[in-house]
């Protein structure tokens, strides 16, 4: 382990860097472990402190990085209900100590604060203060014991809140972060009719450092209403019930299922959801797919580990016995020259359709021409057409040129994937580019189902597997594969220090090198490749000749990770089109390889709609 407590991320830190996996419900894991609903779950602090930190043990272990203390309801008004009012101190201060046992230095504790359970509106004047009252001894026994943030949740009156929020601003005085976590009806509304933006707005006016949805829905429903409350900017918390309860022999039962969550685990942290648990019946296996989620949206040693808690030097890589793992520059012709020779590698697709025709013609005159290797996309913008093993095959066979072949995580599960690359590689195909892939909903069918069970860190770390003799399972194999595999990297991506941790992730998972995406501006590119000097990998810089100011347009503005400065379109706008914009496309590529030949390892050449020759011009003189 790293430096313990001393090296620990403020939950503040965390939260904003995002993708944080909370726990999941507590009272459903007490339920099922045979405590029943008819009892005060929060007392057992006291009187079976091992069961309650065996859940916390069991989200943990599952990948939260975040705890929620069983304290929900330590109001000495929800616990008159039992005759326990008098221990709502006790019991508050107990929930912690137990949920930071366990935490330890591995996960943040949030004081978790619920409703007193009585109608706001029935109270009267007299009995309000007793509802502040009641705030004030739990919130203060939380601070006391030491939690690293306060969590009201599952509020559905908004003046409850108010006194609550008022409550833990006040206790606090600014030294603890406040969670402010709603739930919502079936019509989108709290008890009072306020909707989830105007919801946000008036708990951020009212001091709340973060703002949240939970419980009262499923996913899809949590989805919308944490959507929603973006506007004020404040981070956002999702922890969605395992879809509505039903009877099941006796005993309640929720039919969200696991693989259900990890989908909207990652549509809302792509969304900017900061951080996503569950609620009522979920449990670890729910959280181990958000966490899986959070891996891929987050890249590994983001999400997972508290937001940085742990600084865990890794593990050396395991080789099967019997096995000699092959050295990069003895994979192929590629491994061979990557680093010592200028590699050029251009994109070459196979068409909709039956025929590959085209594309092998295409190939043939980059070959001629000078061109390394062709690179083959995997359903590029998720596109409906001919898999690129086909292709892969038959350019290597009949041209003896050797073939990129892409490989997304987007339509195969992991038997499909491990499926794939053993296929490809019988088949000769051993240079890859791995990569997570564009969503479905930006292609041919929008509505086809994502797989995503890893993301490219973690094929990375497959292939790696495989390349040292190992199956994902870590079961020694009789042989070991030798695959090259490049990685993909955004310079000019909105979250710049995400994608350096992501290619850093990738690079301790075994990629070889990086191919960036297209780029525009030299200034982007140049700070990538300082920035990415220590990490080690060599690099192909991107280039997509532009061909026409509506083109340059495009790219900037509708494809992410795709910057193109005013200077350059206006160059384009000012090249008219047809012929004359192509060439001043190309031109701008050359100019942008020029400035880095003598810093990258070679160059990647997106030709624009199947113009291959447009590559040839790029090279053309500044190369072989």
């Amino acid at each position: 382990m790293g430096g313990g407590a001393a090296t620990r991320a403020t939950f503040g830190q965390a939260l904003a860097r995002g993708a944080l996996v909370l726990d999941g419900a507590m009272g459903t894991a007490l339920y099922e472990r045979g405590v029943l609903y008819s009892n005060s779950f929060d007392s057992l602090c006291l009187s079976q402190p091992e069961l309650v930190g065996a859940v916390h043990r069991s989200y943990l272990d599952a990948g939260a990085v975040v705890l929620g203390t069983n304290s929900f309801g330590a109001n000495r008004m929800r616990l008159a209900l039992h005759d326990l009012q008098d221990q709502a101190a006790d019991i508050s201060r107990a929930a912690v100590v137990l949920a930071r046992e366990v935490a330890g230095d591995r996960a943040h504790v949030l004081g978790s604060v619920g409703p007193t359970g009585r109608p706001w509106k029935t109270l009267g004047e007299a009995e309000r203060p007793e509802v502040t009252a009641a705030y004030r001894e739990q919130i203060g026994a939380l601070l006391e014991a030491g939690v690293d943030a306060l969590l009201l949740e599952t509020f559905r009156q908004p003046e409850e809140l108010a006194v609550a929020l008022q409550v833990a601003l006040e206790l606090s005085a600014g030294g603890c972060p406040v969670v402010a976590s709603v739930s919502f009806d079936p019509f989108g509304t709290m008890a009072d009719g306020t909707g989830p933006e105007a919801m946000a707005q008036r708990l951020a006016e009212a001091g709340a450092d973060a703002l949240g949805v939970n419980c009262a829905d499923g996913p899809a429903g949590v989805y919308e209403m944490a959507t929603r409350m973006l506007g004020p900017g404040l981070p956002v918390l999702a922890q969605p019930n395992a879809g509505l309860p039903q009877r099941v022999d006796g005993r309640f039962a929720y039919m969200a299922t696991p693989e259900y969550f990890q989908l909207y685990a990652r549509r809302l942290f792509k969304a900017g959801i900061h951080g996503v648990g569950g609620c009522c019946g979920t449990t670890p296996e729910h959280i181990r797919k958000i966490a899986a989620a959070a891996r891929m949206v987050a890249g590994e040693g983001e999400a997972g580990d508290g937001g940085g808690m742990r600084d865990e030097e890794p593990m050396a890589p395991k080789v099967a016995p019997g096995i000699q793992v092959v050295p990069r520059e003895q994979k192929g012709a590629i491994g061979a020259k990557l680093g010592r020779d200028f590699l050029v590698s251009v994109e070459v697709n196979p068409p909709p359709g039956l025929s590959l025709d085209r594309a092998l013609e295409g190939a043939r005159l980059l070959r001629d021409g000078g061109v390394d290797m062709i690179n083959v996309a995997d359903g590029p913008r998720a596109s409906a057409r001919m898999g690129n093993l086909a292709l892969c095959v038959r350019a290597q066979q009949e041209l003896q040129m050797p073939a990129l072949m892409h490989v997304t995580t987007r339509d195969r599960n992991l038997l499909g994937l491990i499926a794939h690359l053993l296929a490809g590689h019988e088949l000769g195909v051993h240079n890859l580019v791995v990569i997570t892939g564009d969503p479905p909903k930006m292609g041919d069918f929008p509505d086809a189902t994502p797989v995503y069970d890893v993301d490219s860190v973690g094929l990375l770390r497959i292939i790696d597997g495989l390349n040292r003799g190992i199956d994902p399972g870590g079961k020694p194999l009789m042989d070991a594969t030798r695959f090259l595999c490049a990685t993909g990297a955004e310079p000019a991506a909105v979250d710049y220090d995400r994608e350096i941790r992501r290619l850093e992730a990738k690079a301790r998972a075994g990629a070889d090198y990086v191919m960036t995406q297209p780029v525009y501006d030299i200034d982007v590119l140049e700070r990538f490749l300082d920035d990415t000097e220590r990490i080690g990998l060599p690099t192909l810089v991107g280039l997509l000749p532009l061909a026409s100011h509506r083109n340059a347009e495009f790219l900037h503005n509708e494809v992410p990770g795709m910057r193109v400065p005013e200077a350059i379109r206006e160059r384009m706008r000012a090249a008219g089109s047809g012929p004359s914009a192509r060439a001043e496309g190309v031109q701008v590529a050359r100019e942008m390889l020029l400035r880095v030949r003598d810093r990258v390892a070679g160059a990647y050449i997106m030709p624009p709609f199947g113009r291959y020759k447009l590559a040839l011009d790029v090279i053309k003189g500044i190369v072989r």
